[in-house]
């Protein structure tokens, strides 16, 4: 989805982030007045996707891209302080599913779509960020698996040193605290 297909499905792609990021790792409680905010930057963006799987008319599933440049500031800071121009890179913003949904290949379709855009754009990086979370923390389920197999089978790999700090509320918690993300990024030349 873009352009005006993308706007109509922000409040959908809303729903679903603050229902699949409640889950470890994020242990996010989200916010429907935060989502629309954050995700206009998408609708303002004429390098943003959203790719979006769905179930008959409900969606369950998306995935979101923009160029570097188009997102946040606290997300380029990073890449900007190392001397990497963020303009090459195509950042990807989350990819959510539905855990019925997962094991079904959405994934891999999330990330070939994404990947696609960036290399039509013409950047030369792709990179997204993932919240690092301790293995022992209290929160974590007995059967979690990380996605870390899956995003190096795709060519991503975390680049040491390039994190950042974001602040959301934790489920549970009277206020929002700082998280530690590690970004991962690809070449796609």
């Amino acid at each position: 989805m873009t352009g005006a297909a993308l706007a109509a499905a922000l409040d959908a792609l809303a729903d679903l982030r603050i229902a699949v990021f409640r889950a470890f790792p994020y242990l996010y409680e989200g916010a429907r007045a935060y989502e629309r905010d954050y995700l206009t930057a998408y609708a303002n963006s004429p390098g943003a996707l959203i790719v979006g799987a769905f179930a008959g008319d409900r969606l369950v599933g998306a995935a979101t891209a923009a160029p570097m440049a188009d997102h946040a500031a606290a997300f380029a800071a990073p890449f900007e302080a190392r001397g990497i121009d963020i303009k090459g890179v195509y950042y990807f913003g989350e990819s959510v599913l539905l855990p019925e949904w997962r094991g079904h290949g959405v994934g891999h379709a999330f990330f070939d779509r994404r990947e696609a855009k960036a290399r039509e754009l013409g950047f030369a990086m792709a990179s997204f960020c993932a919240v690092m979370r301790p293995a022992d923390h209290p929160a974590r389920p007995a059967d979690y698996s990380p996605l870390d197999p899956f995003w190096r089978k795709r060519g991503f790999a975390p680049v040491e040193g390039l994190t950042a700090r974001f602040g959301w509320r934790d489920v549970g918690a009277e206020q929002d605290s700082d998280h530690d993300m590690q970004f991962w990024v690809k070449a796609l030349a």
